[in-house]
């Protein structure tokens, strides 16, 4: 679906927190390190954690916050406490949390992670994902719970055991849950001590809760509080927002059109690929399609779903016409994030990187979870694209 910049870090987030509903989470049962894996269950049939056995306790859902800021420190340095406590102490400020971060390969994929104290962290997470014991559980147990998009279109299976590099050394570890953090680009978690164990940084990203709505009032706070090239401040995007979304009507030219769509119908029978934006990695996702066809139109898209979804107005499918790019938001734990996008060809038909195991084809338009269609607006485009 989609692929952050390579970044020893994690990439700049493409979506914050959406507001979302209250769905179950595929997550596997709460076990013991060295116990036998459980069949994946939903919410109200994980069991309740015996923590003499399990070893840990995890304490219990708090008060959420939604992340709008996000501190990555320059050279992996840690973020010293008196530069927390002077953060937490700004007005408007609701929560902030040191995370280790960093891009490692998993499962053969690259991918942002954190890691993480699951009993603080979980409350800056979409409702669904913050409110289930046995996910924070699991990950607390040393399991890694990866996205719901890495887990169904990555192919990244729930109870498989899954080699992670990142750091300075290499493990294996087993998928304890499907679940989104509403972090964009952040499509694992571990715990603080899985981290460690992989030799990730330490402390070297912070996330900042603000329940004001003046959020360049606080990022300018805490953006006076850190030396100049001490790291990189960034705002986070707001969830997506269907009645926003749109152009200056820039649209694009026939001729543009048609040379995306005979560009992406090149690649048909090519693997989708995780990540995938070139022939040189082998395949494409959705999003890595969409970007390559129409770069040979001389459109710059950005690179994630999420944010092509951006780059114009929002029509419904009856006013959809060929060329336009077709959105979908899968993601039951975050359903108003948008994790899928196809080109549409006219006549019902579709253009579309499907999922890992599957390959580039034309298909039929389904509608679950279908959110509407986008007529690229060239200025959006390049704005968003950088």
């Amino acid at each position: 679906m989609r692929k952050p910049g390579r970044r020893a870090v994690p990439a700049v987030i493409g979506a914050a927190v959406a507001t979302v509903l209250a769905v179950d989470l595929a997550v596997l049962a709460e076990r013991t390190p060295g116990e036998a894996a459980a069949e994946p269950v939903t919410e109200q049939l994980v069991a309740v954690a015996d923590k003499d056995r399990l070893g840990r306790e995890v304490a219990p859902a708090g008060r959420r916050v939604e992340p709008q800021l996000m501190f990555v420190a320059a050279g992996h340095e840690a973020i010293p406490d008196s530069l927390l406590a002077k953060v937490r102490r700004i007005r408007g400020v609701t929560g902030a949390e040191r995370v280790d971060g960093a891009r490692v390969e998993l499962a053969g994929k690259e991918v942002g992670i954190f890691g993480v104290d699951p009993s603080s962290f979980r409350n800056f997470t979409p409702e669904p994902t913050a409110k289930h014991d046995g996910l924070w559980r699991n990950v607390a147990a040393g399991d890694v719970a990866v996205s719901f998009v890495l887990g169904s279109d990555g192919g990244v299976r729930l109870d498989s055991r899954v080699p992670v590099s990142g750091g300075a050394r290499r493990s294996e570890i087993r998928v304890g849950a499907h679940a989104t953090m509403g972090i964009g680009d952040i499509d694992a978690v571990v715990s603080e001590a899985t981290a460690r164990r992989l030799g990730m940084a330490e402390d070297n990203v912070l996330l900042i809760a603000s329940g004001d709505r003046d959020v360049e009032r606080v990022r300018k706070a805490v953006a006076g509080l850190v030396p100049e090239k001490a790291g990189t401040l960034r705002t986070l995007d707001p969830g997506f927002d269907f009645r926003s979304s749109g152009g200056g009507g820039a649209h694009l030219s026939a001729l543009e059109v048609r040379t995306a769509v005979n560009a992406g119908m090149t690649k048909l029978g090519m693997p989708y690929v995780w990540g995938g934006e070139s022939d040189a990695e082998g395949g494409y996702d959705c999003s890595g399609l969409m970007q390559w066809a129409f770069a040979q139109a001389g459109v710059r898209l950005p690179r994630v779903a999420e944010d092509q979804a951006r780059t114009g107005r929002i029509v419904p499918f009856e006013q959809a016409r060929a060329g336009d790019m077709l959105i979908w938001a899968n993601d039951p734990t975050a359903p108003g994030r948008i994790s899928h996008i196809a080109l549409y060809l006219g006549g019902d038909r579709m253009l579309v990187a499907p999922r890992t195991g599957d390959v580039i084809k034309i298909q039929k338009v389904y509608f679950r979870g279908f959110r509407g269609a986008v007529r690229i607006d060239r200025r959006a485009a390049a704005r968003l694209a950088g």
